[in-house]
């Protein structure tokens, strides 16, 4: 009997909760914000399925945890609101895959 399960990958460069994860167009999944409990995250990465690696691709302009991504249908990711560890955030940042920023 074959049992399939887990397989193991790369690590992601910084650990993090209340992140969220978009699936871009490449097939890349890219990861935004979030919390490692002792501080509100502002880095962004990109995991690549086909290799199991993980990349830095920039920083947002606010640290964020339990916020929302949207992919847009021009394929750029759409990151609003959240938390940064002392008030609740209005502001909205867009991703652009095209130029990892």
């Amino acid at each position: 009997m074959l049992l399939l399960g887990w397989l193991a990958t790369d690590n992601m460069n910084d650990a993090r909760n209340d992140h969220t994860a978009s699936v871009l167009r490449n097939g890349k999944v890219l990861f935004t914000g979030g919390s490692n409990y002792s501080l509100h995250l502002n880095s962004a990465e990109l995991y690549d399925p086909s290799t199991g690696t993980w990349t830095i691709t920039g920083y947002m302009n606010h640290s964020r945890a339990v916020h929302t991504a949207s992919v847009l249908l021009d394929g750029k990711v759409l990151v609003t609101g959240g938390y940064d560890g002392i008030s609740y955030l209005n502001s909205v940042e867009l991703y652009d895959p095209s130029t990892g920023t």
